[in-house]
C-alpha cells in the first residue's frame, strides 16, 4: 500500500477513530444529519455526518473509496483544493438528503462519507477517463468513465426503487442513494468552477 497524503489519511483517521467511539458513545445523536423536522439538527451536521458510519462494511467500502480516488487526486491538486472539493461533495450530498427527507417527510439521520467518496469518484472519470478500473465484486475491468456512468445509473436505479422492485421483494433500502448522486453533483460543479466553465462563466 503506497504511502498516504496528509489529508487523505487524517480523513481515514477520523472515519476510523470516530466508528470505535460509536460503541461507546451515541455520537449520532449530536454529529448524524437529522432532518430539520426531527428537532435534533445542529448546523454542522451537513460536514460532521461524514465522519460517522453505520456498519463496518459500511466504513471499509468507503475507506477503499478514499485511498483508491483520494490520494491520486489529492497528490494532483494538493491539500487545500483537495480539501475544497471533498468539503462539496459532502455538503452537496447532505443538502440533497435534507431535501429528500423533507419531501418524504421522513425522521431518519444520514451518516458516511460516501457522498464525498462519489464525487471523487466523478472527479477521477473526469480527469483520468481512460484509466483502467476494477469492480471488486464482479471483477470486472473497464474505463474510469465507463465506471462513473455504471456508478451513477445504479445509485439513480436504486434511488428509485427499481432494482429492488425487479429483483428484490419489491421494497427500498435505506441507503442514501440520492445523497450519493448530489455529492456527484457537487464535484461536478466545483470542477466547473475551477475551470470557469457554465454556470460560473465562460472558460479564461
Amino acid at each position: 500500500m503506497p504511502n498516504l497524503p496528509p489529508v487523505t489519511k487524517v480523513l481515514m483517521l477520523v472515519c476510523v477513530a470516530m466508528f470505535c467511539l460509536q460503541a461507546f458513545l451515541p455520537l449520532e445523536l449530536w454529529f448524524a444529519l437529522w432532518p430539520i423536522s426531527s428537532g435534533r439538527f445542529m448546523p454542522w451536521q451537513p460536514l460532521s455526518y461524514a465522519f460517522l458510519h453505520g456498519d463496518l462494511f459500511h466504513l471499509l467500502f468507503n475507506m477503499l473509496g478514499l485511498w483508491m480516488f483520494g490520494s491520486e487526486l489529492e497528490r494532483l491538486w494538493g491539500p487545500r483544493r483537495y480539501m475544497l472539493f471533498m468539503a462539496a461533495g459532502i455538503v452537496a450530498a447532505a443538502l440533497t438528503q435534507m431535501l429528500l427527507v423533507t419531501v418524504m417527510g421522513s425522521r431518519a439521520y444520514t451518516v458516511g462519507i460516501s457522498g464525498g467518496i462519489f464525487a471523487l469518484l466523478l472527479a477521477f472519470g473526469m480527469l483520468f477517463p481512460n484509466r483502467t478500473v476494477m469492480l471488486l465484486i464482479p471483477p470486472i475491468p473497464m474505463k474510469a468513465k465507463t465506471f462513473v456512468w455504471v456508478f451513477g445509473a445504479l445509485e439513480l436505479l436504486l434511488g428509485l426503487g427499481l432494482l429492488n422492485f425487479i429483483f428484490g421483494n419489491g421494497t427500498t433500502d435505506d441507503v442514501a442513494h440520492f445523497a450519493h448522486l448530489g455529492g456527484m453533483l457537487g464535484g461536478f460543479l466545483m470542477i466547473r468552477y475551477w475551470r470557469r466553465q457554465p454556470p460560473f462563466g465562460r472558460r479564461r
